[in-house]
């Protein structure tokens, strides 16, 4: 039988640099915020045709006025005639103001001597304030402390004959540890976060504890069969016999979640690439933490107060 509880201390060492690669991410790049969050400006450029590099976009606004841009490709339709009427280029710009009207025309200038084009083009401009993103933040913040209170008490009752509040704690553990490390990738990455990303944190959330649930669901059936097995034994055995559906599972909604990811990216549809793309982490991570993080912890702390336990009780003479 594998025995993947011997490899815990390894695997603690690779999340605490994840972990420590997400610390040094931010302090060196900062946390990138979208315009939903930060607030900012819109500006849908009117293109003469869809030849132009929404990549290329993101560059030139940092070149005119130093401030960083999402892009996305654009177009509108006559329903009656069936084909396409404008060509955008939308440019999110996230700024704590409103970009002014020589930053305006800066922009507009650059892109018409990036695309040769034989006019400035026409632009709608409008700003937003960040009062929805700031609402949706605490909210999201509320959402997920409350989730996870709600999971220690589910799991300490539902587990209690193996100690479920200590399962619990380490299954919410599990959880945050997948929110650092889609937090790790967005920041390495200077990916800016945005409301898709706190969406597909909280699926994320709930799919992993369903996970971390089945492997404690399965100790506590071996405690009644394996009676005279060590925990060490127990928690091992109960993740090695759930590690095919853990795996098989995963990789099932993983491959759904990079169809629609690389359809996404083919097409440029960059509001499922912002849902797609942190869920993809997350899977992979929460698959991870639940048999690698969630389970030897558990394993760890149960061992910690055996220890205890036979430490203080009296020798016999």
């Amino acid at each position: 039988m594998m025995d993947i509880m011997g490899k815990r201390n390894y695997c603690f060492v690779l999340s605490g640099l994840i972990l420590l690669a997400c610390i040094i991410g931010y302090f060196v790049n900062g946390l990138q915020l979208d315009i939903q969050f930060q607030g900012g400006t819109i500006m849908q450029i009117e293109m003469p045709d869809g030849n132009f590099s929404a990549d290329r976009a993101a560059a030139i606004v940092m070149d005119a006025i130093g401030k960083k841009a999402t892009v996305q490709k654009s177009k509108t339709y006559d329903a009656k005639a069936g084909t396409t009427s404008l060509n955008l280029l939308v440019l999110n710009i996230a700024s704590e103001n409103p970009i002014n009207e020589a930053e305006r025309t800066s922009v507009l200038n650059a892109v018409k001597k990036e695309f040769n084009l034989k006019d400035i083009p026409k632009a709608t401009v409008n700003s937003v304030e960040p009062f929805i993103g700031n609402e949706v933040k605490v909210k999201s913040l509320y959402a997920i402390f409350w989730a996870s209170i709600l999971i220690i008490l589910y799991v300490w009752f539902r587990f209690r004959t193996m100690h479920g509040l200590s399962a619990g704690v380490f299954a919410v553990l599990a959880l945050f540890h997948d929110v650092m490390v889609m937090f790790a990738v967005y920041i390495l990455l200077k990916i800016p976060i945005n409301d898709s990303f706190i969406a597909a944190v909280l699926t994320i959330i709930g799919y992993s504890i369903n996970d971390t649930v089945v492997i404690y669901d399965r100790i506590r059936e071996n405690t009644k069969l394996m009676r005279k097995a060590s925990i060490y034994e127990l928690v091992n055995t109960s993740v090695v016999q759930t590690l095919n559906r853990s795996i098989n599972t995963s990789v099932t909604t993983l491959i759904s979640i990079l169809t629609l990811l690389v359809f996404a990216y083919i097409y440029n549809i960059q509001s499922i690439i912002e849902f797609a793309l942190p869920m993809t982490v997350g899977i992979v991570s929460g698959v991870y933490s639940t048999i690698f993080i969630s389970s030897p912890l558990y394993l760890v702390w149960q061992e910690r107060k055996l220890r205890k336990k036979t430490s203080h009780k009296p020798v016999k003479a």
